[in-house]
């Protein structure tokens, strides 16, 4: 599913036009990403956590010359799903 799939599905669950659906979904985004940028999480209950992790510095390897070279420490962006959505993708 892509972004216009994801706000047609929306707009009928909701009952909204896809012009507040696309601005519900970009807003939620919107939020998401603020979250994000201040390294805070956002939990939602029954869906799952958005945080922001921390990757250590390591060392790696170039595949084209085999040269290793150093790998800075980093933030992800990070998800983990909640139980009750774990269940429902292993559904059958």
């Amino acid at each position: 599913m892509n972004k216009t799939e994801f706000i047609a599905a929306v707009a009928d669950k909701a009952g909204f036009t896809r012009k507040q659906a696309d601005q519900a979904v970009d807003a939620v985004l919107e939020v998401i990403k603020g979250v994000m940028e201040n390294d805070d999480k956002l939990q939602i209950p029954g869906f799952g956590t958005f945080y922001v992790a921390t990757r250590a510095a390591r060392d790696g390897r170039n595949p084209r010359t085999g040269e290793t070279i150093k790998i800075p420490a980093s933030k992800v962006p990070s998800f983990k799903a909640s139980k009750v959505l774990k269940t429902a993708a292993n559904k059958e």
